[in-house]
Order: structure tokens, then C-alpha cells, then sequence
């Protein structure tokens, strides 16, 4: 432990005076007209997410209980699922593909801090779950990760690497332990050659 008072680096915050304020008015919506939207209001939320800048698909499924920490970096294919619970902390832009689900109580880290800088600054990487992905319940997926398309990713796994397409994968840290039964021709995917 140190006396030392923290930097004025450690202090300032790197986000934009907008960025801020539209977090804040987010916020507010949120709770008032958001959280406790009914279950099956799937429009009525993508429209106030897109009123903050979200780039989501009609067809794309939000439940009221997730949370998204910034609308303006959410990407939602068709038919992608952000479950009940689900903690989405898209410092920067977190990409969810067509029918791609991210189930209850899943965290995707869209940042980290360089722990080596006295400064302690906040890194913002870009989270991708690819197409026909499955992240299981209460799976940390962390900054910068890129899940393959058709992989599923088992409850209480913990991602910090790429994980390859049409795989299972689990285990903290996660890794592959044996390719899906399915692959992208099953799906009429145009790669209908499976990889794995």
C-alpha cells in the first residue's frame, strides 16, 4: 500500500463530455422505460436502443433485464438474442451475428486497464460473437475476443482468447473440447465448407 494520492490521469475519465451525457440520458431511459418493458416487447426496445445508436435488426431479441452500458456500440444481426440479465460492457463495439444468442447472466468486457501504466488507462477493445454462436449462461467472454461462427461456448466458461468457428468450447479459460455436430451447410450458410 501506498500514500502516494493517484495520478490526475487516474482521475480523468477518457470519455467525451457527449459521451457522458448521452450514457446519463440512457440511463434514465433505461430504468423508466426499458427495464420494465414487458418480455415480449422486443420492438418497443430495439427502437429506444436505436434512438442511442444501436445498428440492430428488427428480428433481433432483447430482453428488458439485460444491460447495455453505451447503445451507440451495440451490433445485433437478425434473429441475435441478448437474454434476461445479460451485462453488456461495450466500451467499444460489441458485434452479436444473424442468430447468435448470448444467454442469461453472460458478461462481455469490452475493456480492460493497462495494469503496466501508473496512469491505469481504461483499453477499449471490440467484442465479435459470430453467426449461429451460442454463449452459454453466465459466460465471461473479455475484451478483444472474437467467438467463431456456429461455436457454443458452455455455461460458466471464461473466454480471453479467439475461439474457432463450429466448436464446443468451455473451461476457464475456455478452449475447444470437440467440433459441433452442425456446421454451416446444415444452416445453408454460403461457407458450406465446415470448418473445425
Amino acid at each position: 500500500m501506498t500514500d502516494q494520492s493517484p495520478s490526475h490521469e487516474m482521475l480523468t475519465s477518457p470519455h467525451s463530455v457527449g459521451n457522458k451525457i448521452a450514457r446519463l440520458i440512457w440511463g434514465v431511459v433505461y430504468v423508466l422505460l426499458f427495464r420494465y418493458s414487458p418480455r415480449s416487447f422486443h420492438v418497443w426496445r430495439n427502437f429506444l436502443l436505436r434512438l442511442f445508436g444501436a445498428k440492430i435488426h428488427g428480428t433481433s431479441r432483447i430482453y428488458p433485464k439485460a444491460k447495455i452500458w453505451f447503445p451507440g456500440n451495440l451490433v445485433m444481426g437478425p434473429h441475435a438474442c441478448l437474454g434476461e440479465g445479460a451485462d453488456c460492457y461495450n466500451v467499444a463495439t460489441v458485434t452479436i451475428g444473424e442468430w447468435a444468442t448470448v444467454s442469461q447472466y453472460a458478461y462481455l468486457c469490452g475493456a480492460t486497464h493497462d495494469h503496466e501504466d501508473v496512469a491505469f488507462p481504461l483499453i477499449p477493445k471490440p467484442i465479435t460473437i459470430g453467426k449461429r454462436a451460442w454463449i452459454a449462461a453466465d459466460v465471461f467472454v473479455g475484451p478483444g475476443v472474437t467467438v467463431g461462427d456456429g461455436t457454443v461456448v458452455g455455461a460458466r466458461s471464461s473466454v480471453f482468447k479467439d475461439l474457432p468457428a463450429w466448436q464446443i468450447c468451455m473451461g476457464t479459460p475456455a478452449r475447444p473440447v470437440k467440433s459441433r455436430g452442425l456446421g454451416p451447410a446444415d444452416f445453408n450458410m454460403p461457407d458450406a465448407g465446415k470448418e473445425g
